[in-house]
């Protein structure tokens, strides 16, 4: 019996992520693996005034600091949150807001730095123990972080391969999403979806035991339940309530149908925990509270042939 942890979305969240390396010991798992959506989404300045005091504006408070161990708390809280916390003094902000490059510029090295620190640790917790773990980004990531996922040794970046889990058990992985309101790095069109899921595919020796781990739910399948959104990204009421809607993949949902694996693993719609059967699939996405550090995950037991029991995690 093969016992896999999956975990999705955690968008930078440094206290999820301490959970996930640590969530193999207390679900006595041998594969832990992490699906897309890796990275923070904002930079949060704190401005040196000088004389010791350090301030910050954020989420419509501010805040003053007046000692180093002040400063490092509050970053280390925006860190556990999924914020990229960057000292900075008034000069330097103003240059900073002045110029779209260098926002761009400065975004990407604090998630490289971030993601290089991860990776480190996950190799120094995991590779002593034996416990293998896979990672995808997500729509939401930039390319500029598939260097660092690949340059691991003991860190498996599964994006567009099919890997053995054990002998019975191959997974395909993707953190691709079809098209999205925000245009994100990686939303493409479904048809460009189904290619990519079928190159995979058709490389799979054994479908019946096959695992799809892919960040996008299937269409219509209550995993991917989102509120709906007008051209301005406002919020769509219909008779005074807040209108919902299905914002998965029918791509994916193809592909189950059409493939009929033994798992489906997703994540991307943060509000849609939840199990699907899709054919004889079953799917599911665990969701996302990474802002408040809350660790959202699911234990999968593994048989030769079938899934021997599963269950929702939280902590």
């Amino acid at each position: 019996m093969t016992r896999i942890f999956f975990a999705t979305d955690v968008h930078g969240s440094e206290k999820c992520f301490g959970k996930f390396l640590n969530a193999w010991k207390f679900y006595k798992s041998s594969v832990i693996i992490l699906g897309g959506d890796l990275t923070g989404k904002v930079i949060v300045p704190i401005i040196d005034n000088g004389a010791g005091l350090f301030t910050c504006n954020f989420l419509g408070s501010s805040y003053e600091m007046h000692s180093e161990n002040d400063v490092q708390t509050f970053e280390k809280n925006l860190r556990f949150s999924g914020y990229y916390p960057f000292r900075t003094d008034k000069q330097n902000l103003e240059a900073l807001n002045a110029s779209k490059d260098k926002q761009d510029e400065l975004f990407t090295r604090l998630m490289d730095d971030t993601l290089k620190r991860w990776i480190t640790q996950a190799e120094e917790k995991l590779k002593p123990n034996k416990i293998r773990m896979y990672v995808t980004g997500g729509n939401d990531d930039k390319f500029e972080i598939e260097p660092i996922l690949k340059s691991s040794d003991y860190v498996i970046d599964a994006e567009g391969e099919v890997v053995r889990l054990d002998d019975d058990h191959e997974m395909i992985s993707s953190g691709y999403s079809n098209i999205t309101p925000w245009s994100c790095p990686r939303d493409i069109t479904e048809e460009e979806l189904e290619v990519k899921i079928a190159a995979m595919a058709d490389r799979v020796e054994n479908m019946q035991n096959c695992i799809f781990n892919l960040h996008c739910p299937p269409y219509d399948s209550g995993l991917d339940t989102a509120p709906e959104l007008d051209k301005n990204l406002k919020h769509v009421f219909r008779s005074g309530q807040l209108s919902q809607i299905p914002v998965g993949s029918k791509a994916v949902r193809s592909a189950l149908e059409k493939y009929k694996p033994l798992l489906g693993l997703h994540g991307h719609i943060h509000e849609s925990r939840g199990e699907a059967e899709v054919g004889r699939t079953l799917c599911l996405n665990p969701g996302s509270e990474y802002t408040e550090g809350i660790l959202r995950g699911v234990i999968l037991d593994l048989d030769k042939n079938r899934i021997k029991s599963w269950q929702f995690t939280s902590g």
